[in-house]
């Protein structure tokens, strides 16, 4: 990865006579002595490599030339033995890319020595929310810290400039993306030699997630969705306790992390190895939307137009089926859109959602019907590149149809033989 030239891109876009502070982020309490799994400041990770606890990425272009300084934290042998080694200098170094690195606790003063000795015009802080009801990320918390110290000095928003770059795929970041795709496929696999009734969904979510972790996977993208019946109509569903009964549908949510990077499919599979005539009818009506979009997808096209395809595939289909009598109602059993950037995160950044698509560009391909009265949740999700003349399908080779489903559960016993 080329982390000097992401750094030097967004130094580009700062303005002059700026900081830039972005900070990795510490460890979430949880209760007693247990803290949450730790998950770096992602944009940090973008521009260092580095996903450890309380390290710092500075920018100045308040000087000339601009300068680039990392802090991390120590290495301390005694607390090593319990918590693992941490990254070195060197090592930092190493990975970064950047020379100039320094102990975190000499952050602080580093930062109070540019305000006072540099023409520090504005400040760049990772400020980026959510959701209103979310507690502030660490990141909010120290700009905060800093407007208190420097009440005349602005505070700018760093996430929209580290956006911006996201947003776009180098040759590096989708070699990652399809090893995950890749994982994800042979995972699959396994997920439906297994899949009978009477299996638990969760069974189902072990046999992917054990599948991954044994290909070299960090681990699932995102909590692994396996939702069987009625529980296929919920979006996200992730408690996986049910019992998989004969007849019904399991919808499949799920995908891999490498490096830091994820693949997001869906698949739903028939428990008992056939669809049943209704349960067909649907799920070839999805299979065209998902066709149908990852057609259509190329540089220039937005989401929006997308999933104006999307919906007009499944509203022909819904009529068709009699379950609505004009298009404007498939938002009935059609309830999010069809796409999504994908990358270090799942539902990953964009500046404009409605921004036309640029080569590099991941985006997701997950039309979707759920249908209560019939008891049926269908989804079939892709990921796709966008490329110089269209969109190549990263996971084009991961079985979709119905025909080659049923063909593979029928002679599943043959393929574990």
């Amino acid at each position: 990865m080329n982390y000097q030239a992401r750094r030097e891109a967004i130094l580009e876009k700062m303005e002059k006579g700026s900081i830039g502070v972005l900070y990795a982020g510490i460890p979430t309490h949880v209760s007693a002595d247990e803290y949450a799994h730790f998950q770096a400041n992602r944009n940090f990770f973008y521009l260092t490599g580095l996903r450890r606890e309380k390290m710092a990425l500075v920018l100045d272009k308040a000087v000339e030339p601009a300068k680039v300084t990392l802090f991390i934290e120590e290495a301390d042998p005694s607390r090593e033995r319990w918590y693992g080694r941490k990254v070195t200098v060197e090592e930092a170094r190493e990975i970064s890319g950047i020379r100039d690195v320094q102990l975190i606790t000499a952050l602080d003063g580093a930062v109070a020595s540019k305000m006072t000795r540099e023409d520090v015009q504005q400040v760049y802080f990772d400020t980026y929310r959510h959701s209103q009801e979310d507690l502030p990320d660490y990141n909010a918390v120290k700009a905060c810290e800093f407007r208190e110290l420097y009440p005349g000095v602005p505070v700018k928003n760093l996430f929209p400039l580290v956006a911006g770059e996201r947003m776009w795929k180098d040759s590096d970041e989708v070699a990652l993306i399809r090893k995950a795709v890749g994982l994800t496929k042979e995972a699959l696999k396994n997920v439906m030699k297994s899949l009978a009734p009477g299996r638990k969904e969760y069974e189902a979510q072990a046999e992917f997630e054990y599948s991954i972790f044994k290909g070299g996977a960090e681990g699932p993208a995102f909590p692994t969705i396996a939702g069987s019946g009625m529980n296929g109509t919920m979006l996200h569903y992730d408690t996986n306790r049910d019992t998989c009964r004969d007849g019904s549908l399991l919808l499949l949510d799920l995908g891999a992390r490498v490096s830091g990077y994820n693949s997001d499919i869906t698949r739903t599979y028939p428990v008992n190895g056939s669809f049943t005539d209704r349960q067909r009818q649907v799920y070839d009506l999805v299979l065209a939307a998902n066709r149908r979009v990852a057609a259509e997808a190329g540089p220039g096209k937005t989401l929006k137009e997308l999933n104006d395809i999307c919906k007009e595939v499944l509203a022909r289909g819904l009529m068709e089926l009699g379950l609505i009598q004009q298009e404007d109602q498939v938002s009935r059993y059609y309830m999010h859109s069809v796409s999504h950037h994908l990358g270090i995160d799942v539902h990953d950044v964009n500046v404009a959602a409605n921004e036309k698509l640029r080569p590099g560009a991941v985006i997701t391909d997950e039309p979707g019907l759920y249908i209560d009265e019939w008891e049926i949740g269908i989804r079939i999700e892709d990921d796709l590149l966008i490329t110089e003349d269209g969109a190549e399908v990263l996971s084009e080779d991961i079985i979709r149809t119905a025909e080659e489903i049923e063909a593979f559960m029928r002679n599943r016993e043959e393929i574990i033989d």
